[in-house]
């Protein structure tokens, strides 16, 4: 009975963790007391489930234990009869409601608040609305579980101090917080698609987490494009992760992979909610989320690498270089250039990204390519060398090891010409 209950408890938190979590906020307007009484509820499932069995409803079951437990804290501080209007409790064995969409939203938008560091509404995203462990959101994170678990806290009580209201903004309000919830939910899934250090370059529970967690804005906020371009992007970027590990675990460039192993629903998906981001536009330009779905899109409709349509990326990354100015935009529109226009054209758009990209391993990877394409082999492999000095993965200094092996010998004047590569950030 011990282990049906552990694996019960465990598809519980899998399954209700953050619709219950939402539902306790909203009505006790306290994160911090919502997940500690729920934590503790689902603690006592572990044990109550081994000794008198899983309940018909475990969610309802913990729903009530969770609300009686914050009930009973409100109680000992002598604040119950001010609150006792927000508590209205429910029969034990009823089933809460299944579809609390408009609370899972309000407390994305409070972990995602402005007043909040961009670490913090990350992390707070991950624990509260995507329902990681903070063992899992430290890891994804890269420290120590009582560094991360300090920070959420800080977080939690800056949210209360600071009287951050649990609420959707108000339209007037909603353009700039729309803005950060997905700057939030984009780096949730990148982290996941291109881990920043660690043994596994891609983290595949982070990256469907954030598409989950896009598929609930979507739902929620149906006329607004840039969340459905978002969730275009991810899905169209996502559907290519069986194909970019080789069975060594070694990177798979966009060029070398099995585009058989593509999950062509999610392309399908993809395409179908770029183009709904663009109606829903009506015409005006399209946003950062909607042209970096285009640019997925054009790669994921070549039925060969040699049908990639380079004319058309390079284009549509002039565009986002324009509207956001990121220097990380104009390294991959380096890359797309360099394929439609050839290497050199590609290098001068790396002019002055130094100062910008100090510590990306991508930048001198990207320049090394290029230099070796000019047969500037001496150069390619300084900037080989540098970029392994700053891979965090060690899938991708496997990857920059082997290129810098590959590269043949710089002659006098080091002006031959080698064999063009294939490499660049947006080609992975």
């Amino acid at each position: 009975m011990g282990r049906a209950a552990a694996a019960a408890v465990e598809r519980a938190h899998r399954d209700h963790w953050a619709r219950l979590l939402a539902l306790l906020t909203g009505q006790f307007r306290s994160l911090e007391l919502a997940e500690e009484s729920l934590a503790e509820a689902y603690a006592s499932a572990l044990a109550t489930w081994a000794e008198r069995g899983v309940p018909d409803l475990p969610a309802a079951w913990l729903l009530t234990a969770a609300r009686n437990r914050a009930t009973d804290v409100l109680r000992r501080e002598a604040v119950l009869a001010r609150k006792l209007p927000l508590l209205v409790v429910p029969d034990a064995g009823g089933e809460p409601p299944t579809d609390i969409p408009d609370e899972r939203l309000r407390l994305l938008f409070t972990c995602c608040h402005p007043a909040l560091a961009v670490e913090s509404r990350v992390a707070l995203t991950l624990r509260c609305v995507a329902g990681l462990t903070t063992p899992e959101v430290a890891r994804a994170f890269l420290v120590s579980e009582p560094t991360m678990a300090a920070r959420i806290t800080r977080a939690k009580k800056k949210i209360a101090q600071a009287g951050i209201p649990y609420r959707v903004p108000t339209a007037a309000e909603l353009p700039t917080r729309l803005a950060g919830v997905l700057t939030v939910l984009y780096l949730v899934f990148t982290e996941g698609y291109a881990a920043t250090a660690g043994e596994v370059p891609i983290r595949h529970d982070l990256a469907a987490e954030a598409i989950r967690l896009a598929r609930v804005l979507v739902a929620l906020l149906p006329g607004e494009p840039e969340p459905a371009a978002l969730l275009a992007l991810m899905l169209l970027q996502h559907s290519r992760r069986d194909a970019r590990l080789d069975a060594g675990g070694r990177l798979v460039l966009l060029p070398d992979q099995d585009r058989e192993r593509w999950y062509a629903g999610e392309i399908a998906e993809g395409a179908a909610l770029v183009r709904r981001a663009a109606g829903l536009r009506g015409g005006a330009p399209p946003g950062p989320y909607l042209l970096q779905a285009a640019i997925a899109g054009e790669h994921a409709v070549a039925a060969r690498a040699a049908d990639t349509d380079w004319a058309a990326i390079a284009r549509l990354y002039a565009e986002l270089d324009a509207v956001t100015g990121s220097p990380v935009v104009r390294l991959n529109r380096a890359v797309a250039v360099a394929e439609h226009a050839g290497p050199a054209a590609g290098l001068d758009l790396l002019a002055g990204l130094d100062a910008a990209l100090p510590r990306y391993h991508l930048l001198p990877a990207v320049r090394a390519d290029l230099l070796r394409q000019l047969g500037r082999v001496a150069e390619a492999a300084a900037d080989y060398r540098r970029a392994l000095d700053l891979a965090g993965t060690d899938a991708e200094r496997a990857f920059l090891t082997a290129r810098l092996a590959e590269l043949p010998p710089p002659e006098p004047g080091d002006q031959r010409r080698v064999v063009p590569g294939e490499r660049g950030v947006d080609r992975r």
